[in-house]
């Protein structure tokens, strides 16, 4: 007996569109399309809809608001990361996941838009700038171990100071991804029981594509936000991103940026050595005066003394000749005579003179 297979599935719209997708998924788990931006519109501040064009085709795309870090515009060209999805209405569409200027155009336009978003908002004001520490004990360093940049700014480090307690966050700083890896690094300094001083963001140069991490819209808000001051050194001395001005500090390049964070201690020894043989002649000026007012002031206490003890002189002299008078002796010498006994008619006295001395009866007393 035959059995005839029907090869040929019948689907119910809905069976067909969940198959086809779980098709594409397998296929197609993620694609990048570049294109041109059109018909941007955002639905009640969460959606994101627009057209990715070129000449021969355009697509519909979806995203949502918080996975748009970058502003755009119709007329900009892009670079999407997304996943092809046949929608429940039959509609075929891109569900983006992340989405970056393509070309120097692009690129440039999207940096002003956000630079004049942010720039409204304060974040790049002069008066929110922080000084960082004049030297620096402990710093973190956000970049990437093995850049050419990273390896020159720990070399200047050590060789204009030294010392230093340098804790590194070894991250990407380029490509998808990296923006929310330098976000962790700085958010993981920043909640440090013992805080790093500042924070150092670097990299070296490269082509404004890859530069574009540093103009990240929430890895900009980061570094304005961080509450450890900042000090960002990316590309070449005439690159620019919005890491840069929202910093505390922009360094031109990470060399750079090692000069300003930490003095060049052999010029710091040779200043001082200048200023001390500045001071010298001046410090001996000084010793000699303090000596000669040190002097001056001995002399003047050693005259006040002397005269002190004139006076005292003076004084004991005239003591003494006072008690040389007062001497009994020397009254007798000038003819007096010391009486004793009980001067009283009919007692007997004792007369002494400075020769001899007479016993004596008293006849009569008489008042004077």
């Amino acid at each position: 007996m035959e059995k005839l297979i029907n090869l040929q599935q019948i689907y119910s719209v809905s069976d067909f569109i969940a198959v086809l997708n779980q098709t594409l998924e397998f296929a197609y788990p993620s694609v990048e399309v570049e294109g041109e931006i059109a018909s941007f519109k955002i639905n009640q501040g969460k959606y994101v809809f627009f057209d990715i064009k070129d000449s021969g085709g355009s697509i519909n795309c979806f995203m949502t608001v918080w996975q748009l870090r970058v502003p755009i515009e119709d007329g900009m060209k892009v670079v999407i990361s997304a996943v092809p999805k046949l929608t429940q209405w039959g509609k075929f569409s891109l569900t983006v996941k992340s989405i970056r200027p393509s070309g120097e155009g692009a690129l440039k336009k999207s940096f002003e838009l956000l630079k004049a978003k942010l720039e409204k908002e304060g974040l790049f004001a002069p008066e929110r700038k922080r000084l960082l520490p004049s030297l620096p004990h402990h710093i973190a360093v956000v970049s990437s171990t093995g850049a050419a940049g990273y390896a020159d700014f720990i070399k200047i480090i050590g060789d204009r100071w030294g010392g230093l307690l340098i804790d590194v966050a070894n991250v990407q700083v380029q490509g998808q991804g990296s923006p929310d890896q330098i976000i962790k690094a700085i958010d993981y300094f920043n909640q440090q029981e013992k805080l790093p001083e500042v924070i150092i963001v670097i990299r070296g140069g490269g082509s404004a594509d890859d530069l574009s991490t540093f103009n990240d819209e929430p890895l900009v808000r980061a570094i304005a936000g961080s509450r450890i001051p900042t000090l960002v050194g990316v590309g070449h001395e005439t690159d620019q991103s919005l890491a840069d001005l929202a910093a505390d500090v922009r360094a031109a390049t990470p060399s750079n940026a090692a000069t300003i964070l930490v003095p060049d201690k052999n010029e710091i020894i040779r200043s001082v050595k200048r200023q001390i043989d500045l001071l010298m002649p001046r410090i001996i000026q000084v010793i000699d005066q303090q000596k000669a007012e040190l002097n001056n002031q001995l002399i003047n206490i050693i005259n006040k003394i002397d005269l002190k003890i004139d006076k005292q002189i003076v004084y004991v002299s005239s003591m003494k000749n006072i008690l040389n008078q007062l001497d009994p002796n020397k009254v007798l010498d000038r003819g007096y005579a010391i009486i004793r006994g009980v001067i009283k008619r009919g007692l007997a006295i004792e007369i002494e003179t400075n020769k001899v001395i007479l016993e004596a009866e008293v006849k009569n007393v008489t008042s004077k």
